[in-house]
């Protein structure tokens, strides 16, 4: 496709708002999905150290 200007493109010949939310919303999750993933993967590792000072404890108590 040929666009004459740059408007032209960012118009996408009427379906603007259509490509450029559709753009939007994927960018959008990708990020949310990013932070999720380091969130989560956080909470495992505290969960790992918390579990693993559990067990040297009980191995220290009487």
């Amino acid at each position: 496709m040929n666009w004459r200007s740059a408007a032209d493109f960012f118009a996408m010949g009427g379906y603007a708002l259509y490509v450029w939310g559709s753009f939007g919303a994927c960018a959008l999750a990708l990020a949310l999905e990013t932070l999720l993933v380091g969130k989560r993967h956080g909470a495992v590792l505290r969960s790992l150290r918390q579990q693993l000072m559990a067990d040297r404890l009980q191995e220290q108590s009487p």
